[in-house]
Order: C-alpha cells, then structure tokens, then sequence
C-alpha cells in the first residue's frame, strides 16, 4: 500500500505577521487593494512552496483566508445578508461583514469549536438565496498549479456551514438554518463539477461537526449529503475530513457512503483508532491525523508509528497527516533561538510537524531502520523532564476541599454596606486603548532603550490619563486601562515560573488579531506581586473604586501551549494558586473589586457531553480556588466573551462570582433568555456594545440593550459594560462609545427610580 503525506492546513498569517499588517494598512487607507491581493498571493505561494519543498505530497489549498474561512464560505455560496447591499465594492462589503461600519452591524463572532479561533457566524433565513456567488477554490488552486504544484482544494462542508449558523432576524420561529440544507448542498454540486473541470483530482471537505454530540436527524442528514455528492457524474474525488474529536456514530455512515476517502483526527479523537478496524473502510483511504496541529510538543514517534501501522489492514489506502490544520499554532520554531535548548528540544511548530509528518511517511514506506536516528533523536528530546515543584504540589496538597467563601446573598449584604453604587452600576472589562506610543515604550523598555524608572513614569503617565478619561465620562467602577500589558496572558505568564514566552511564536485569533500563546512547561508559582504596584497606583489617583484585574487559571490555560505530561485539572489548580496569593496581595493593598477574567471557560468545554461535566467540575474548582479566602466585602468579578453561554450557565453559578460580564451584544441579548429560565441570582453584565467593531453605538440602540437584559435580570444585579476590553480600539471611538453608555444606564436607571 502506498503511504502518502498531508497536513489539513498551515498559518496564513505568514511570517513576522504579514497578512496583519497588510490587511490593517488597507483598512487605514495606506494600501490600496492592489497591494494587499498581492501581499496575499505572495504568502499563498510561500506555504504551497513550503510544503512541497519539506516533502509534504499532498498539498491543501483554499485555506488562506483575508479574515475568517467562514465568512469566505459565506461570499462564496451567496449568503450575504441583506444589510451589505449597499457595499458594491467587493472587498469592502467582505470587511464590512467582519468588522461592521457606520451603516451596517457586524456577523456576529463566536470560538470555533474549542479553540481559540474566532469565526464569523452565518445568518441565513427562508429569505437567502444560495447561489455559487464566488471562485476562491478555484482561483487558489489556478495560483498553485501556475507554480507547478498540484493541490488538494479544501471546503468548509455544508453540514459544518449550517449547524454553525444562526436563523436570520426575519425567520419565523422554530426555523433552523439546517432546514436549507437541499438548497445549499446544490451549489457545492456545482461547484464540485467546476473544480472537476479544471483537473482537480481531490477535494477535502470539512465537517469538524462530527466531533461533537450528533442528533440522529442530523446523521441522516450527513448521509444524505454526502450520497447526493458521492453520486454526481461530474466530481473530484471527496474527502471527508473531521477534526478536534472523535466522531463516533458518523464513522460507519461515512464508510458507507459513495466517497474516496475519510480523514479522522486520531489524537484529539483516539477513541476512533479502535473503530477502524470494524467500519468497513478497506475500499477508502483513510487520512490519518497523527500529528496534533493544535500544541506544540513534539510527537511520541514511535506510537504514531505504531498506531499508523495497526491501521493498514484496515483501509484502502493511508495518507499520514496532521490532526486539525496547523493555523492553530506558530510559524517555525527556528525563529526562537532565545528558548531554553533542553525546552526547545521538546518543540514542534507548523514547519516541524510537517518534518514529523514526512517522517512517519518515511518510516511506513521505508522500515524504521531508514529513519532509525531521526526517531532516536527525537526520543531523546522528548525525554527530558519539565521541572517540578515540591512546595508548589506540598501547598496543593494542603488545600485539598477548601472553599472558604460564605453564601452570596451574605456577601452580597456586606459589600453593599461597604460601598453604595448606583443601580445599574457603570463599569468596562479592564484594557483601554493600546495607542503606538505605549506599544513603542514597552519595545523600548524590552530592548532597554527605557530604563526601569523612565518606563515606569511612562505607564503612570497612561493610567492617570484613563482614570482622568473614566471619572470624566462618569463610570462608576474604574480600571487602570492596563497599559504595561502586551496580552492578558502572555503578561502573567512571563510573571510566572513554569512558563517561557516565544519572541515570533504569533498565532490568528481572529482577522487581525494575533496572539502569543506562552508555553506552560513546568510546575507554576508566583515569585512576586504581578499586578498590585500598577492598581494600586491607579486607586491612589481617583476616589472611585478601582477594579484589580487578573486572567483566571482555566484561560491561562486555553490560551497557552499546555504541557501534556499531566492531567490538566493538576496544572489549572497550580495556576490558580499562584492567582490567589495575587489576589490576597490586592485586597490586603486596599482593592475591593478584583476581577478574575474566565473567557475561555466555555471555549474549553469538551465537545462530547458525556466529557463535560469532569471539566466544569476542575474548571469552576480551580477559579473557586483563586478567588478563595477573601474577606465578604471584596467584589470578585468574572468576565466571559464570544461564546454560547446557554450551555453553561451552572457553570457560570457554580464559579460563584459576585458579578459576571459576558458578550451579550452581537448576539442581541440572547444570553438573557438563558438566565431567566436558570434562575441567574447574582449580579450580571450583559455587554451592551460590540468592542470588536469601529462603530459607535448609539444612546437609544444601548438603552433597548438594557431593557432587553431588564426583562430577565433583576435592576440591583445588573451591571452594565462593554462586551470586552478597549485594547484594539482607538480613544475617539472609546470615548464616544462610552459616553454613549453612561448616558444610556443614567436614562434607565432614571426610569426605574420612578
């Protein structure tokens, strides 16, 4: 059996983050479209190149996308809704639906699946008209075959497309987007005939859905879909890919479907390896991803090897691949010379797991005797112990079951007594803007260009002006706006002992948005205070409260490479006991508002039901854990972003938190429903503006928020605030939006004092 090699995906950002930096000077008007199309065929071909150069055989395209793939997939069907009519130019009704404009709101954004990715959420009703409205696919495998080098195009399957999306505002209730399924199963028809006519071997088609909990209605769509795809005359052959899990029932229905091949995520979803044997795919190829493409350890050879050889007899053919495409981690790990070698040793990024990937084609196809040194190597590197810390793991022991926070309602009588705020308290998330002179004097101060006193007069100088700005506009809860803080983990991270930070270890958030996820590799402590110099500072300047503002241990995970050679409820309850002498720190320092940021706790939410509740369990422990042991008058605040909190709203409860801002506005409200029938009793702050768009919203569209939030939230817990923090913002905007707020929470809170 011939083994051939793949990877479902590679970073589209390029290096030094180049389609960030193209993208945002067309935004600015210093690029033309001209420029920024050439930018984007420039980092098209450096992947296609790369690949082929590494030995990768076959080679994906259509993955590179300006902002978000499903919003690509959006264009290309003809789902645009009707709100970007009045955009003629085609790129600027692309970035309208992204980011929003003065005339029109944005898609609303939400995680992909348990990652940290966002994407842009599809609205189709009764009323879109699905039409082959784009030619992506086909341009971008035009470009790569123009260069010599054949690909494999890559589709966001229909299944996914719709079971992601939300009904439009105008369908009528108990519509389900999955309802136009037939219609929009016929543009891929079409579009799969076209990709045939222009000598398209395989096309990979994406239904990560699979990985999660499946109805059976929603199986018998699958099968429908891909027997009405299997059976048109005119096709490439398709390839069935799923990714981020297991996908249980699915599999036999695929293996019985008239396609070529089925792709299985065989690291997050090992529970599948067993199944191969008995699915009946001795007449298909099976993609078997081997090499996870969301960390960065460097893969146990040997047992991929092992795995991949259990699967021969199994399958028509093999093709050794990643798990899930590799936009979920760094570029190269070459462009870290500044990591510990005994670290770095343990290291793969997208550029080395393509090498492990042609590796293990190597070994199936040539014996292990061929790459015996390689996989010795690479043992050895992967040997090396992380560093363990008696007394961090002697400290956990004795703290084992405690949770020393009294009842709610009589913490919630205390700081009342203590501090009188108005009803619908006014308040933001934390950061305000990050403006180029900040950026510049922390890179000065990095580079020791600025010294220790200069840069910290420099950051004095920032939070007087933002706690000048808030008692301004007249928010009533304050933050010091963070300006020392490049991101709200990397910060703590590079605080922390057990972490290391990369120097160009960048990784797509969402659009533009980059961040650099720090590795978590050994035991965590807290040499000294992180926060309370800067917050402290900032109490000292204004008479108002000012919030302590700290990352909870679960997104210090999410949000990291997290070691793999221990449970990660272990490492969770080591973070959240260094976050709990930081926040005994700030109330011993004065601070009554501490706020411990959880964004990530529904991202990391298993996608199988039956593995939900031992995370939640670990996950609210450990934030229960960092918040523990403070007196009752100390407000612990929680804030939550860009998910669907329906299904986690116990959870939410159960982190017994004195007030929760979540992400509220892009998706109207919704989670208030969620609230009412759960029976929500603590305080609660639906954001009532979208901070990931420019617009400004208006004073009457954020007083129609609040009402809708005070149909189902009692007015002395609801707060209000934005959906986020203010860090990608500019001031004006900031400024106005805010403004807008506080006029808006004092004209209801007007109303209800009548």
């Amino acid at each position: 059996m011939r083994v051939h090699t793949t990877v479902l995906g590679y970073p589209r950002i390029g290096a030094g983050r180049a389609l960030k930096r193209a993208v945002e000077a067309y935004w600015s008007g210093s690029a033309d479209a001209a420029a920024l199309r050439e930018t984007a065929a420039r980092l098209r071909a450096e992947t296609w190149t790369a690949l082929r150069d590494a030995g990768i055989e076959e080679i994906p395209s259509n993955t590179f996308s300006l902002y978000d793939q499903v919003l690509d997939t959006t264009v290309m069907v003809g789902a645009v809704p009707e709100r970007y009519a009045g955009h003629t130019e085609p790129l600027d009704r692309y970035f309208a639906m992204a980011r929003g404009d003065a005339g029109a709101a944005p898609l609303e954004m939400t995680k992909w699946f348990d990652t940290n990715y966002h994407y842009l959420v599809p609205e189709i009703g009764p009323e879109t008209a699905f039409a082959l409205a784009g030619s992506k696919p086909l341009d971008e495998y035009a470009e790569a075959k123009a260069l010599g080098i054949e690909t494999r195009p890559v589709l966001l399957g229909p299944l996914t497309y719709l079971l992601l999306a939300k009904a439009s505002d105008s369908a009528p209730e108990g519509y389900r987007p999955l309802d136009r399924l037939d219609d929009l199963v016929g543009v891929y028809a079409e579009l799969l005939g076209r990709l045939a006519d222009a000598g398209v071997r395989r096309v990979q088609i994406d239904e990560p859905v699979l990985a999660a909990d499946r109805t059976d209605a929603e199986l018998d769509a699958l099968r429908a879909v891909y027997d009405r795809l299997g059976r048109l005359e005119r096709r490439p052959e398709i390839a069935v890919v799923s990714y981020f899990g297991d996908i249980g029932p699915a599999l036999p229905i695929l293996a019985a479907a008239p396609i070529e091949a089925v792709g299985l995520d065989l690291v997050a979803g090992a529970r599948d390896i067993d199944r191969v044997a008995g699915a009946g795919l001795t007449g298909k190829t099976l993609y078997a991803g081997l090499v996870d493409g969301r960390n960065i350890w460097r893969r146990d050879l040997t047992a991929a090897l092992a795995t991949a050889a259990s699967l021969l007899g199994s399958v028509g053919g093999l093709v050794v691949g990643t798990s899930c495409s590799l936009q979920h981690v760094p570029l190269d790990l070459d462009d870290e010379p500044d990591l510990d070698p005994d670290l770095r040793g343990r290291l793969a990024f997208a550029r080395q797991k393509a090498g492990e990937v042609v590796l293990l084609g190597r070994a199936l196809r040539e014996g292990r005797d061929a790459v015996q040194a390689e996989l010795a190597a690479s043992h050895a590197a992967r040997s090396v112990q992380a560093p363990r810390d008696q007394r961090v793991r002697a400290r956990l022991d004795s703290l084992e079951g405690r949770s020393d926070r009294t009842d709610y309602g009589r913490r919630g009588a205390a700081q009342n007594g203590a501090e009188r705020l108005p009803a619908l308290p006014t308040t933001t998330i934390g950061s305000f803007p990050q403006t180029t002179e900040i950026r510049r004097a922390r890179a000065a101060h990095r580079a020791g260009r600025l010294d220790d006193a200069a840069y910290e007069a420099r950051m004095r100088e920032e939070i007087d002006r933002v706690i000048a700005l808030q008692e301004d506009i007249g928010l009533d809860v304050l933050v010091h706006g963070e300006p020392e803080r490049n991101d709200m983990v990397q910060y703590f991270a590079e605080r922390l002992r057990g972490y290391a930070a990369t120097r160009e270890g960048w990784v797509q958030s969402y659009g533009t948005r980059c961040v650099r996820p720090p590795i978590l590799y050994g035991d965590v402590s807290r040499p000294e205070p992180m926060t309370v110099g800067w917050t402290t500072y900032a109490q000292s300047r204004t008479s108002k409260p000012v919030k302590g503002m700290l990352t909870g241990p679960v997104t210090m995970l999410a949000w990291s490479f997290v070691r793999d050679d221990q449970p990660l409820a272990d490492t969770a309850r080591q973070v959240a006991l260094a976050l709990r002498d930081e926040v005994h720190d700030l109330e011993a320092a004065g601070i009554r508002h501490i706020q411990v940021d959880e964004p990530a706790l529904r991202e990391k939410l298993p996608l199988r039901r039956t593995d939900q509740r031992a995370f939640l369990d670990w996950a609210t422990a450990a934030f229960r854990l960092a918040t523990s042991g403070v007196a009752d008058s100390t407000v612990i605040h929680s804030h939550m972003c860009y998910s669907e909190f329906g299904e986690i709203v116990d959870a939410i409860d159960d982190l017994d938190a004195d007030v929760t801002s979540v992400e509220a506005a892009r998706s109207r409200m919704e989670l208030v429903d969620g609230l009412r029938a759960h029976g929500y009793r603590r305080g609660i702050g639906p954001g009532v503006y979208d901070i990931h768009s420019p617009r400004v919203p208006d004073v009457p569209e954020i007083e129609e928020s609040l009402r809708r939030a005070l149909a189902a939230v009692d007015p002395a817990r609801l707060w209000v605030n934005p959906d986020c923090g203010l860090k990608t913002r500019g001031y004006p905007e900031t400024e106005a939006a805010l403004r807008n707020m506080v006029a808006a929470a004092r004209k209801v809170r007007a109303t209800l004092a009548r």
